[in-house]
């Protein structure tokens, strides 16, 4: 008897469970708008701060404000190189950016659930 009610708790548990992260799965504007600005946060502080010399120095106090005019472009490529798989309770997200031939190409990888997103791999190809 104890043992069926023990059962009876996990499965109602496990439900709760299930349907909480059904529920906060986040959408794939959320991604967007997640992996916007981080890929906004990243070229601010690894772009922009790294430029040396003076003519670097004047670009590098618009870059910020061109990264923030920039952010519906930027935006739009990566909902059009992001492709997300749905499993109902979280989703994964690859996103492959690759701007030109000049320029290298990134891979990342993103779980979301409970409403967060979590990147666990960023390459660069």
């Amino acid at each position: 008897m104890k043992s069926a009610i023990i059962t009876g708790v996990g499965v109602f548990g496990l439900s709760l469970l299930a349907i909480a992260m059904v529920k906060s799965n986040p959408s794939e504007a959320s991604y967007q708008q997640y992996a916007v600005k981080e890929l906004s946060s990243y070229v601010k502080s690894n772009v922009c701060k790294k430029s040396l010399g003076i003519l670097d120095k004047l670009i590098n106090n618009q870059c910020d404000k061109f990264v923030d005019a920039a952010s519906p472009q930027i935006r739009d490529i990566i909902a059009a190189s992001t492709e997300r798989h749905d499993f109902m309770v979280f989703s994964v997200y690859s996103t492959e950016l690759k701007v030109s031939d000049w320029v290298p190409s990134y891979k990342f990888q993103t779980i979301g659930a409970f409403d967060k997103f979590y990147t666990y791999s960023a390459q660069q190809n």
